[in-house]
């Protein structure tokens, strides 16, 4: 099992950028793969960004964040990372990091994922 506490949300411009930070706990983190999702007020939880397990070569991005954000991770630190550029007001919403042992290459249901942190809120304002 394994521990999930996200950072790094805040407050920012529309056009500007943040850099989400997903820290967890275990010894087993490199056979995770790795997800983050997104809940704007009244909206169904969504799936943002997705990376596979190990070296975390194959990733997985929902269209409307294509060519703005990027999902990474550190295996030595155990840590998962989104940076986020050119954001948007659409992409206001909390930003929860997932965690599963099974690699879904695919824009995944959150029942999908097993492990998930508290959440993290992110606001872009005009």
């Amino acid at each position: 099992q394994v521990q999930l506490v996200e950072s790094g949300g805040g407050l920012v411009q529309a056009g500007g950028s943040l850099r989400l930070t997903c820290a967890a706990s275990g010894r087993t983190f490199n056979r995770y793969a790795m997800a983050w999702f997104r809940q704007a007020p009244g909206k169904e939880r969504e799936f943002v960004a997705a990376i596979s397990w190990y070296s975390g070569e194959s990733t997985v991005y929902t269209d409307s964040v294509k060519g703005r954000f990027t999902i990474s991770r550190d295996n030595a630190k155990n840590t998962v990372f989104l940076q986020m550029e050119g954001l948007k007001t659409e992409d206001t919403a909390v930003y929860y990091c997932a965690a599963d042992m099974t690699w879904r290459p695919y824009r995944a249901a959150p029942t999908e994922y097993s492990y998930w942190g508290q959440g993290t809120q992110v606001t872009v304002s005009t």
